[in-house]
């Protein structure tokens, strides 16, 4: 399909700009593998450098609170380094921090170069979101972002599939030695089609203009903040909440790091790190928001569907990834689709459409049993994935509709946040609600499990009388029914939510011509 080439253009003169959206997709398609693809990991890793299971989770961590902290600045760093240069150093730290966690002798060592790796990775998506805003006319930003968002929802689709596959077969050591060719290759092409855009330049050159002045207390606000919110979400459930002295200090520290960087960033600071004052346009704002609720839903759900695999059916790490496998076909399929359609449907109506499908699967999801088979879990995925590029796409046309010269990369880096948030946020809740959940559950169908209830007393005489064997059959059962209605209450939970959304996003009126500021559908 040919592109006009616009005056603000990111690809090089004679540069097709559908080669330079699939070239700048390919560095983040490996990232956000990496935010998934060591999950089914952990035990061989954890085994082969001799460290306890709750310590390899660092792994997972380390890396997450890497990517939390970079990226609310990247926005910052692309301006003064120039956007180009610091997608290319984003690449190159992740891949050749990616070569040493492949190496890492340790788990010391292995976290340590996954903070680093994460660091690197944090940095790439909002980059090439700002990349595609620029070199696409607004009214291609649909099927620009849809190459771009296969990316981005493929990859969490196949991670733990591909992990699987790859620690069962070769080494877990694999799995980040296979980033490094990837990377390479992103940077030769990258060097090769892309360059800085004219407002990218403007914008770096008067950034430049009265010397580089680094926002010190915006960034020590930023890595406290967000580096200690992640901690929080990571170990809360692990160490029953607000009930562990060591989650009531972080939680304090992040409520203090939050407080003073927004104070920071819009009282004091004429150059702030983070562009807090960004959010007075509604459209990002409304994006940000949506963007966060959604991917709250999305992430718990990719980790919900192989937790009822693993847990109640008894399939392997395999097993369980390939699950979500064709999903990710499923949106390889649906993304084109949904960039067209995005060029025809106003935005709100068509992200309503992907939201209802979404909470259609998760109902669906939520009538499942013990006996459910590997297909209806499948089918369920299947559904879901043919929604969300009907949401994300117009999503991503709103948030970078309108914005102001020169502020893409601020706006990637927060639409980037928030997905991330939402995730985090969206897991950490869906963790609890199972936990405890599954306790009452357990509590209440144990009460019916006594002497005192003929039909109980019954059931017993009838498999042979109250043996140990049979008692320990009784309770067996009584923990999967419990699981399973836990798993279902959170995908209630989620429907509701899903709901809701749709609601909201019905009730968004017209932008009036002329205002940038409000929400345009």
């Amino acid at each position: 399909m040919p592109v006009p080439r616009t005056p603000d253009s990111a690809a090089k003169p004679g540069v097709n700009p559908w080669l330079v959206a699939v070239v700048i997709s390919m560095a983040t398609f490996m990232e956000v593998l990496d935010t998934s693809i060591a999950n089914v990991a952990l035990g061989h890793i954890a085994g082969s450098l001799g460290a306890a299971q709750n310590e390899a989770t660092w792994v997972l961590t380390s890396y997450l609170v890497a990517n939390a902290i970079i990226i609310p600045i990247s926005g910052w760093l692309s301006l003064v380094l120039g956007r180009k240069r610091f997608y290319m150093i984003c690449v190159a730290l992740f891949t050749v921090s990616s070569f040493l966690c492949g190496i890492a002798p340790s788990l010391g060592l292995l976290l340590f170069f996954r903070v680093l790796q994460g660091a690197g990775g944090g940095g790439l998506a909002p980059s090439e979101q700002a990349m595609l805003a620029d070199t696409f006319p607004k009214r291609y930003f649909g099927m620009a972002f849809a190459v771009y968002g296969m990316a981005v929802v493929v990859a969490p689709a196949v991670g733990p599939t591909l992990g699987g596959l790859i620690t069962d077969h070769f080494s877990w050591r694999w799995i980040f030695f296979m980033n490094v060719p990837v990377g390479l290759l992103s940077l030769l092409l990258t060097n090769r089609l892309v360059q800085d855009s004219p407002s990218a330049i403007e914008a770096t050159r008067r950034a430049r203009s009265g010397g580089i002045r680094v926002d010190y207390p915006g960034f020590a606000f930023t890595v406290l903040a967000f580096g200690c919110l992640q901690v929080v979400l990571d170990k809360g459930q692990e160490d029953d909440w607000f009930g562990s002295s060591f989650i009531c200090l972080f939680a304090g520290l992040t409520v203090v790091g939050f407080v003073g960087l927004i104070v920071w960033e819009t009282m004091v600071e004429k150059e702030p790190i983070v562009d807090i004052p960004l959010l007075a346009n509604a459209n990002l704002a409304t994006s940000m928001f949506l963007q966060f609720i959604v991917g709250f839903i999305l992430n718990s759900t990719t980790v919900l569907i192989p937790l009822v695999a693993q847990q109640l059916l008894g399939y392997d790490a395999t097993q369980a990834g390939l699950i979500l496998m064709p999903g990710g076909l499923a949106l390889l399929l649906m993304m084109p689709i949904a960039g067209q359609l995005s060029r025809r449907v106003p935005p709100k109506y068509l992200m309503a459409a992907g939201l209802a499908v979404l909470a259609f699967s998760l109902y669906y999801l939520g009538s499942f049993n013990t006996q459910v088979s590997f297909a209806y879990l499948t089918k369920a995925r299947l559904i879901q994935c043919v929604g969300l590029p009907l949401f994300f796409l117009p999503l991503n046309m709103i948030a970078y509709g309108n914005l102001p010269a020169g502020k893409s990369n601020h706006a990637s880096a927060m639409m980037n946040l928030t997905r991330n948030l939402g995730g985090s946020i969206g897991i950490a809740i869906a963790a609890t609600m199972l936990s405890r959940g599954g306790q009452v559950h357990q509590a209440y169908l144990s009460a019916s499990a006594t002497h005192f209830r003929q039909p109980f007393v019954q059931h017993m005489t009838a498999m042979g009388g109250f043996t140990q064997k049979n008692i320990m059959s009784i309770y067996n059962a009584v923990q999967v029914q419990a699981t399973m209605l836990s798993f279902i209450d959170v995908f209630s939970f989620l429907t509701v939510a899903c709901l809701t959304v749709i609601g909201l996003v019905l009730m968004l009126r017209p932008a009036k011509q002329g205002d940038p500021s409000v929400t345009t559908h």
